[in-house]
């Protein structure tokens, strides 16, 4: 089952005319996903400017993976790199406690079957599938949860750690270490978890990941091998000193072209909020500083720069020779990440969500100014994963995937009221009318009588209003009591395909599906997921 995307609530228009209505978006992007005409010239282009950039990146993956034993597709699209026909299909995410919500899983298959997809088209070239770590991240509080349904099946979160305060002197995810905590995490998952024949190698895998002492990158990192390594998978580490010290003319560039580069992306985002809205709130340098105290962004002063919030000062010189000298402290804002991502890799392609295509509509210009091949941006793949007691109870309700996308009350409601001869609302409707048209007879013939009389009998009006929701309330709990094993079955649609009125991919973790059906279930999601669709689809468990 397919669902067209305009039919499910929150997507952002750009990110719809994207997909349905390219046309309307074509002064933002400089490529359509849905152009295959234009593939080959593209490769082409992109194979051709990174040929002149030289830096040995299959070295410098080789030595990122010096800990690990990959298999053999990974370590062979490790030597791919070598080769100047060999393009990336890139995807990132911010470093998601235990892999973030399901549509990580979804982005990074997304990217391991397009490789396969052009693979078999264009031979002329390699195609490689790359996971981005957003490890210089630094907001903590994105990353360290995760959702799951309880054994009462209610979505509930589970928080690595207390929420901090959203001050920008952070440390950088990517550097941030597990506390003793962490053990009070899992012992809070196992609560949650129905035991089952997996549970137990489940944890005891993730537990060897996330220990006190380990960093949420390594610790991401070791998740997205251990379950794409087999595809191929490449997982990158931007943060590695060799990255930085390849990115050092990136980043002095934005330095010292900082304000050719605002107004260029300003003009654009001008643009766009005329007709959409921006994702992005533009500053004005793209980069940040880090210390010992935390990831600081740099701002222009009439003198020079200083660190955002805090008493340090910078000229130019100092900071070009602080980029020399010392790389590994500085890092991209979400507007020149991209740049940095393909100046780094081969990219061809970007696998991105809704949000991330809307933000990509800001930075043709960025592209331009650095003098880089703007990558197709291909919407990666969205699934609602549906069991099968769960779709008998939607073939019971009669109900279409759209039926499920709304607010829970409003999905009881509709179900009980298509069930039920016991229609509260209308009924309740009817007396109010009734009860509204014969005040208005009597309160204007009390008030010929007597002026302060109408008064009187609005406040009578008022309390028998009262009454009457009172009692309506009443009703409503009896009707529900009546239907008790429907509305059990209704929470349960309700938690497991929209929970928190979310889909499904935004907010629950693989563990949750992984504990009940095996790690056979990722196979299963590789062979069903469709990258050519471009909808909604369902994937019956």
């Amino acid at each position: 089952m397919h669902l067209n995307y305009k039919e499910i609530p929150g997507y952002p228009k750009i990110f719809l005319d994207y997909v349905y209505d390219f046309e309307k978006v074509n002064q933002f992007y400089e490529k359509n996903f849905r152009n295959k005409n234009e593939y080959l010239l593209h490769f082409k282009k992109v194979a051709e400017s990174f040929s002149s950039r030289h830096f040995n990146l299959s070295e410098i993956i080789s030595e990122q993976y010096s800990n690990f034993n990959p298999s053999d597709k990974t370590q062979n699209n490790i030597e791919k790199l070598k080769s100047d026909k060999t393009l990336a299909v890139v995807t990132g995410q911010q470093l998601g406690i235990l892999g973030g919500p399901l549509y990580t899983i979804y982005k990074t298959l997304t990217a391991i079957k397009l490789c396969e997809y052009l693979s078999e088209r264009y031979s002329d070239f390699n195609f490689v599938p790359v996971f981005w770590l957003e490890g210089d991240d630094h907001d903590f509080n994105e990353v360290s949860f995760i959702g799951m349904l309880n054994l009462e099946n209610e979505y509930q979160v589970i928080n690595y750690s207390e929420k901090i305060s959203n001050d920008d002197d952070r440390i950088s995810v990517g550097k941030t270490n597990f506390t003793e905590d962490i053990n009070l995490f899992f012992e809070e998952i196992k609560k949650t978890l129905r035991p089952t024949e997996f549970t137990e190698n489940i944890l005891n895998r993730l537990k060897g990941f996330y220990r006190p002492g380990d960093s949420f990158k390594d610790a991401f990192k070791q998740v997205l091998y251990s379950l794409f390594d087999k595809y191929g998978l490449l997982v990158f580490d931007p943060q590695d000193m060799k990255i930085k010290e390849i990115l050092i003319p990136i980043f002095k560039k934005e330095i010292s072209d900082f304000r050719t580069h605002t107004e260029q992306v300003i003009k654009v985002s001008a643009t766009l909020e005329e007709l959409y809205q921006a994702q992005i709130k533009v500053k004005p340098v793209n980069l940040f500083y880090s210390d010992n105290n935390g990831r600081f962004l740099i701002e222009p002063t009439d003198e020079g720069f200083r660190l955002k919030g805090k008493h340090v000062k910078f000229t130019l010189d100092e900071l070009l020779n602080l980029i020399d000298t010392q790389p590994q402290n500085f890092s991209p804002n979400v507007l020149l990440r991209p740049i940095c991502q393909d100046y780094i890799l081969p990219t061809a392609f970007y696998v991105g969500g809704p949000s991330e295509i809307a933000y990509f509509a800001q930075l043709l210009p960025m592209y331009n100014i650095f003098n880089i091949e703007e990558p197709i941006i291909f919407p990666r793949s969205s699934a609602t994963l549906i069991e099968k007691g769960i779709q008998k109870s939607i073939d019971k309700f009669k109900l279409n995937l759209e039926d499920v996308f709304v607010e829970k009350k409003q999905l009881e409601k509709k179900i009980i009221a298509s069930i039920s001869d016991d229609n509260t609302d209308e009924l309740f409707k009817k007396v109010k009318d009734e009860f509204e048209i014969t005040f208005d007879k009597l309160k204007e013939n009390l008030f010929q009588l007597d002026k302060t009389l109408g008064d009187a009998s609005s406040k009578s009006q008022q309390k028998i209003f009262w009454y009457l929701e009172e009692l309506k309330s009443k009703a409503e709990n009896a009707v529900k009591r009546k239907h008790e094993s429907s509305i059990r079955q209704i929470n349960k649609i309700s938690s497991s395909l929209y929970p928190d009125s979310n889909l499904q991919e935004r907010a629950l973790n693989f563990i949750y599906f992984e504990n009940k059906y095996g790690s056979e279930i990722l196979n299963k999601i590789y062979d069903e997921l469709e990258i050519d669709k471009f909808e909604h689809q369902t994937i019956e468990l």
